[in-house]
């Protein structure tokens, strides 16, 4: 759901992986402007959004990094990433009959843990690498009208597989950006958690809006 509008993997600590279609050869990473020397976001004025549907980012957060400007750097840096269900425990009534066995007794997928990113990494990159190095399912598909990957399904569990409002939600240091994590560039020290509402982020402290 994320509600805006997921063979061996190299080791993470020795060279940064080759280019996807998401790192589209540009200036290098470290010539991207940081989040907080980022011009304002271009906003439609008839809309009040931007051109992938972005509804204006709040004062003081990070700017969406599109992927097709970005271009992985050498840098290491550390985040914390960390993949939960535990509303599905509260929810089992709800949950898809073939999938109430999939759901950990304590709601872990994946504790938190601390693994390596590159120079402009996003959300996505570091989710993607981690569940293949971890051997965690996950599927996504591409959104081009939001202009990034869309997290279907973690641990073979599925958005709408607890109710309609059920799916896959991701917040960075406590706050859930309203953009696709492909868009979101990691910093050094950030904590991610993907958690599993049966709300619509009612459930995992998403305000409502």
């Amino acid at each position: 759901m994320e509600h805006t509008p997921e063979p061996d993997t190299p080791d993470a600590t020795e060279e940064p992986p080759n280019a996807t279609p998401e790192q589209t050869p540009a200036p290098t990473a470290s010539q991207q402007p940081r989040p907080s020397e980022q011009p304002e976001m271009a906003i439609n004025p008839e809309t009040g959004k931007d051109q992938y549907l972005t509804d204006p980012v709040p004062e003081g957060k990070p700017l969406p990094v599109e992927p097709q400007d970005v271009t992985i750097g050498t840098t290491a840096y550390s985040c914390t990433i960390s993949i939960s269900c535990a509303t599905i425990l509260d929810n089992l009534d709800l949950c898809d009959p073939e999938k109430k066995e999939l759901v950990p007794e304590d709601g872990w997928i994946l504790e938190p843990m601390t693994v390596t990113f590159y120079e402009g990494e996003s959300v996505f990159n570091v989710l993607q690498r981690t569940c293949k190095q971890q051997k965690i399912h996950m599927e996504f598909e591409d959104t081009p009208m939001y202009n990034s990957a869309y997290i279907e399904g973690i641990h073979n569990l599925y958005e709408f597989d607890v109710g309609e409002l059920s799916g896959w939600m991701y917040s960075v240091n406590d706050w859930f950006p309203n953009y696709g994590c492909s868009r979101y560039q990691l910093q050094d020290g950030d904590i991610v958690e993907w958690v599993y509402t049966c709300d619509y982020g009612a459930d995992v402290g998403r305000p409502v809006t």
